[in-house]
């Protein structure tokens, strides 16, 4: 539940010796950009450097055209940065640890059996159900905290969290809130209509994350052409306002992209793959440009 810009590095934010390195961008809630991922494509630079060689049609041995690409655990750290909040953790279903947590609530005796057995019961038949190529993953916590327990749960992020007691037992009902809503937000429904309907509310949680994060990039993506503008926006960024994300004309200078970069700690994070061709004037220079790039402030 990430979006992100697709697009080429310039020549200053390549990779080290390749000769071409593509990306994705990400915004984060503080309006820095986080370079998700790369894809190297290295030529034979380090393949010669490694004596990396294969055997051509005509026999011969040449060496090795290589890539270096991938994701790594920083992109833990960047759906973290994206989407959680003052409660605490939010993690979008489809890579949730878990995805529901049962909360009984019961006194003592033989109503916290009867309670637990019909816990159980609902964690079976949510587990027979499939979420995106994976079985749905059931917590039930019946540790005796009090209202820790629950809020113990909006922390870590579950995406929805049920508490069932007597009384829902009695109305084949259950109690739900979900995390992508505000914590104190809960409705009953019907058991049965919610075994049904757990793998669409998953897909609405889901796509709300990441609607709300598109929504969040866009609100903070703007064109400038003037370059006062352009100094005076990210002069103003501190703390946890990072400017924002701004397409401007580059001539393509490297002169100009490291002046913007010692003055403002702004680089250019990527020519985005759908930047159309558009005649314009250098942000920095005034020079003339032909396609606008992505600067911001990043990690």
């Amino acid at each position: 539940a990430m979006p992100v810009i697709r697009g080429r590095k310039t020549a200053s934010e390549r990779f080290p010796g390749a000769e071409d390195t593509l990306c994705i961008e990400s915004m984060m809630q503080d309006k820095r950009a986080l370079q998700a991922g790369t894809s190297h494509f290295l030529g034979q630079n380090f393949a010669r450097g490694s004596d990396i060689k294969f055997q051509n049609e005509e026999g011969q041995e040449a060496y090795a055209w290589t890539t270096s690409w991938g994701t790594s655990t920083r992109m833990i750290g960047g759906m973290i940065m994206v989407h959680s909040d003052d409660d605490g953790l939010v993690v979008p279903p489809k890579v949730a640890p878990a995805h529901i947590v049962i909360l009984p609530i019961f006194k003592k005796g033989e109503e916290s059996r009867a309670v637990l057995e019909s816990a159980i019961s609902l964690k079976d038949a949510l587990e027979d159900k499939q979420f995106h190529g994976r079985k749905l993953i059931i917590e039930i916590d019946d540790r005796d905290i009090g209202g820790a327990r629950g809020w113990e749960w909006v922390k870590k992020g579950i995406p929805v969290r049920i508490e069932l007691g007597p009384r829902d037992i009695a109305q084949n009902s259950v109690y739900m809130a979900r995390r992508d809503e505000p914590s104190n937000r809960k409705q009953s429904m019907n058991r049965e209509e919610f075994i049904d309907q757990i793998v669409d509310i998953l897909d609405s949680i889901q796509d709300n994350y990441f609607n709300r994060a598109v929504n969040h990039r866009k609100e903070n993506t703007f064109e400038i052409d003037d370059k006062k503008q352009f100094y005076k926006l990210y002069k103003k960024a501190k703390g946890f306002n990072n400017g924002a994300f701004v397409m401007a004309h580059w001539c393509g200078s490297q002169e100009c992209e490291q002046k913007i970069k010692n003055d403002l700690s702004v680089t250019i994070r990527c020519i985005p793959f759908d930047s159309p061709t558009e005649q314009g004037r250098c942000i920095c220079c005034d020079n003339s440009s032909s396609r606008r790039v992505l600067f911001a402030k990043a990690y």
